[in-house]
């Protein structure tokens, strides 16, 4: 498996892809540039960093914005303020997140100086604001098991891939245990999916590469080379969800760097041997 660049966008910091199946379209964004993206065009640029995005069932998209949920319309490219926390830090952003089965937003937030443990773990039911977690340095890599049980995830610096049972009908989770650590020389654990067969596919800032595993076992299954040195998340989409998106950035990176991964920032695309799970949509 090879990835192929799909969008050479030069993203500062491209995050968060997300299939939509009904409009068979790949939505991303530049958290840094406040850009919403739709396959390779820019829809909008809003006045805060969006840390991720998701479609929603009633149409357009719920987005995790600084530090709030906003619905955002796609014909009228704006945005409608829905909820936010009460208790986050002014030096905080949202960054990773994603809807759950039953159409709740999970979405968690970390410090801009990306080393003190500011951040929560929050799910949004469209009324109701929840935190999960707290004390979180830089929430990242969330997903399912296929039954939706389980729930995975990833405060980078940790460098542990977390475990939980998932309650599907209250959205709470509990029981937790380390499914994986992973080693520094693979590279930092960032934006993370999930495939019909309960693997986990793992976008390992600074490693160049994308990591599958088996969060049952522990064990490392592939890696797959990318050709920018910090790939930052993954989706799979496509007409038969076969097909894994690959999101990366350019932030931090200096000249030599850039010279020696200069699609860097871009969106990539590789077809794999298995299909992925549905991205699942906002109820609220």
């Amino acid at each position: 498996m090879k990835p192929e660049l799909l969008y050479d966008a030069k993203a500062a910091l491209g995050e968060g892809p997300v299939w939509d199946a009904r409009t068979q379209t790949l939505f991303w964004v530049d958290i840094l540039n406040k850009r919403i993206y739709a396959n390779g065009d820019a829809l909008a640029e809003l006045d805060e960093f969006i840390g991720c995005l998701a479609p929603r069932a009633r149409g357009g998209l719920i987005l995790a914005k600084r530090f709030s949920f906003w619905t955002f319309d796609l014909r009228a490219t704006s945005s409608t303020f829905l909820a936010a926390p009460t208790d986050e830090p002014a030096t905080n952003r949202f960054n990773d997140g994603k809807c759950d089965p039953r159409g709740r937003f999970l979405a968690g937030t970390m410090n801009l100086n990306e080393k003190d443990s500011t951040g929560s773990l929050y799910s949004f039911d469209g009324t109701y604001v929840t935190k999960l977690l707290s004390n979180v340095t830089i929430s990242n890599g969330l997903t399912w098991s296929p039954d939706g049980k389980t729930f995975y995830y990833i405060d980078t610096p940790t460098r542990v891939v977390q475990a939980f049972d998932y309650d599907l009908d209250s959205g709470a989770i509990a029981n937790p245990r380390v499914a994986m650590t992973i080693p520094a020389s693979l590279g930092w654990p960032d934006g993370m999916t999930s495939d019909s067969q309960g693997n986990l596919w793992i976008a390992m800032w600074g490693g160049a590469q994308i990591t599958k595993w088996n969060p049952h076992t522990g064990q490392l299954l592939e890696q797959i080379p990318v050709p920018a040195l910090q790939p930052s998340s993954c989706a799979f989409g496509g007409k038969h969800l076969n097909e894994l998106f690959i999101t990366s950035a350019r932030k931090g990176l200096d000249d030599t760097a850039l010279a020696q991964y200069p699609l860097s920032g871009g969106v990539f695309r590789v077809e794999t041997t298995v299909a992925g799970l549905p991205a699942f949509e906002f109820a609220g």
